[in-house]
């Protein structure tokens, strides 16, 4: 069912560029992070993420899709005659006032490309640790541990759930002069001021272990390694860890403590862990009330210092039904995205 709240497409230049252009404008007035250009039998299907949620805006005649992906294609460099595989790209689009970072997926389906342009708010990449929505304990013990000299820091969580983010504001916050900062990243979504930033790159051979060696031999303070996905990338992270390095990196779990058993099923020894890990980050982002259902979203954390929980440690659950009490957002929503007991 098509959505009646929104309008999108007044292409009565019937110009490709400008169809394209409005496409994008209405996922900015949105505040969408994501446009799904979906291909179906008899139409092209045009949806945004708003919030965590998919939303169907108006579709599209199906004669216009060749020219509105070719046109998408051509604006990141990618190959328009290549349709059987898939492609990756990324490009600065200024509409009006308004500059998007836009990094653009395809994938061949049964009815032809499918294309997601996920747009990348600069404004994330700015938020400050005490933006971010961490309870005042729970913020005060972040940054203490962050405020250590060496050991890794884990922030674990889904696939959108703001992990990124939380690092950014991170090393925003720790980045001075007096130190040497090197993320290595897949892909960079956002640049830091500051900051050395590595895109991996494996066709060309760069891999997550590959450039973390590589920034071990530069002299790094601090080093964020965008996810821990395999053994090897693990042990040079805790290696580094463990030699007088600051080291961030991420996991997919469902909570906190759940990182300490994952880290063993991959295959670090429980004593590196245990000598290594400052603490974990759990996070999630829930949906915050708006005049009419929801506007915007806000984080919940469970923050976990060393290996083990401590007394008084806050879970998401018990986060999500504090943000609930304080009338930011509903239970339903908590239950949306982490499950709660009865």
């Amino acid at each position: 069912m098509i959505s009646d709240k929104i309008t999108i497409i007044r292409d009565n230049s019937n110009s490709t560029p400008s169809l394209l252009d409005e496409i994008i404008k209405t996922a900015i007035d949105l505040q969408a992070s994501d446009i799904h250009l979906e291909p179906r039998e008899d139409y092209f299907r045009i949806r945004f993420r708003v919030d965590g949620l998919l939303q169907d805006g108006k579709p599209v005649h199906k004669s216009k899709q060749p020219s509105l992906i070719s046109r998408v294609k051509v604006m990141v460099n990618l190959d328009i005659a290549e349709s059987r595989l898939p492609q990756d790209g990324r490009t600065n689009l200024k509409l009006g006032k308004n500059t998007v970072d836009l990094r653009v997926s395809t994938l061949p389906t049964l009815h032809g490309e499918k294309v997601v342009l996920r747009l990348l708010d600069r404004k994330q990449a700015h938020l400050s640790l005490e933006e971010l929505g961490m309870e005042k304990a729970d913020l005060a013990l972040y940054q203490r541990m962050i405020s250590r000299r060496c050991g890794i820091i884990l922030v674990t969580g889904p696939t959108g759930s703001g992990k990124t983010t939380t690092l950014y504001a991170t090393l925003s916050k720790l980045n001075n002069k007096d130190v040497n900062i090197t993320t290595i990243e897949d892909p960079v979504e956002y640049q830091l001021p500051g900051i050395n930033q590595i895109q991996i790159n494996p066709k060309a051979g760069l891999t997550f272990a590959r450039g973390l060696r590589s920034i071990l031999r530069q002299d790094p303070d601090i080093i964020m390694v965008g996810e821990i996905r395999d053994l090897e990338t693990a042990k040079i992270a805790f290696q580094a860890a463990m030699t007088g390095h600051l080291v961030f990196s991420t996991l997919h779990t469902n909570d906190a403590p759940s990182a300490v058993t994952r880290l063993a099923d991959m295959g670090i020894d429980q004593y590196l862990v245990e000598a290594s890990v400052i603490g974990v980050v759990a996070q999630r982002l829930i949906r915050k009330k708006g005049p009419s259902g929801y506007q915007g979203r806000a984080g919940i954390y469970e923050v976990m210092q060393g290996t083990k929980p401590q007394k008084g440690m806050r879970t998401l659950a018990e986060n999500g039904l504090l943000k609930v009490r304080q009338e930011m957002t509903t239970q339903e929503e908590l239950a949306r995205v982490i499950y709660l007991e009865d």
